[in-house]
């Protein structure tokens, strides 16, 4: 099976910076058209750019997607610039510390909208697309991907962070369901679930605090943190037909350190 992803439509999500940012260029790289989607405008016109209408490779997104307006607009504009949707990676998610003790500052609400309840819409909008396009198609074959972005914090167990690591749990768990759900219309489901990777706001973090950074390596057997484009080339083997038996799977790509870690380690 071939790892390729070339001519396939991605949306990629939270594709303004980070992760999501890394994973849109690559598959730009890679040959697919890409979607990169985001709230944050004035950031896509920095990080990505404008789509050369020439090759229109590529577009960019600006909207709220917890709304569902918002999500037919982005399968419109998808639709528009590329006739189809092959691949879904949600990638748009957020971490804030939370209180467990004081409901005003638990965050769960915030991060269950943001980090499960977007992706869960977006996978049901898209979901339905795929479906349609194969039986006008009259595709037999493979209908689509979905690749949702995940955390270690789903399997940890860390007070401050209550409201990431229930998101992420049950992100964990809308991924197994959505992978059942889904197989008899020939479309997978699976997540990549990572501990530290050098974000901006990771490498931000740390050039303030350099004990942090050897507290990450020291809770991690490959001592070191994982680079952005180690979390793409994890979501490009779930996007492409190499994993075309693979769904319902929670791939973790963390440096090992989830099964050596302690409970009080490093949160990132």
């Amino acid at each position: 099976m071939s790892f390729s992803i070339a001519g396939k439509t991605a949306i990629v999500t939270g594709a303004a910076n980070g992760v999501g940012l890394a994973i849109g260029r690559h598959f730009l790289d890679k040959g697919a058209n890409v979607v990169f989607a985001d709230m944050n405008e004035k950031k896509l016109a920095e990080e990505v750019g404008v789509d050369d209408s020439e090759t229109q490779k590529f577009i960019t997104f600006a909207g709220d997607l917890r709304e569902r307006l918002t999500i037919a607009n982005l399968l419109s504009a998808t639709l528009d610039a590329f006739d189809k949707v092959d691949i879904l990676v949600n990638a748009s998610r957020q971490m804030v510390p939370s209180d467990p003790l004081n409901p005003d500052e638990d965050a769960v609400d915030m991060l269950l909208q943001q980090n499960l309840m977007t992706s869960l819409r977006l996978t049901q909008a898209i979901a339905k697309r795929m479906i349609k396009q194969a039986e006008d198609d009259g595709d037999e074959g493979y209908c689509g991907s979905i690749v949702n972005l995940s955390s270690i914090a789903a399997r940890r167990t860390q007070p401050e962070l209550l409201a990431y690591s229930v998101s992420s749990a049950a992100l964990d768990q809308m991924t197994r369901s959505m992978a059942v759900a889904l197989a008899p219309h020939r479309i997978r489901v699976n997540a990549v679930a990572f501990g530290s990777v050098m974000s901006a706001s990771l490498r931000n973090t740390l050039k303030e605090n350099d004990e942090f950074r050897d507290d990450i390596r020291d809770h991690t057997p490959l001592h070191r943190i994982a680079g952005p484009s180690e979390v793409a080339d994890a979501v490009q083997y779930l996007a492409s037909d190499a994993s075309s038996f693979v769904t319902g799977e929670i791939i973790t790509v963390d440096g090992g350190r989830s099964l050596v870690d302690a409970a009080r380690a490093p949160a990132h």
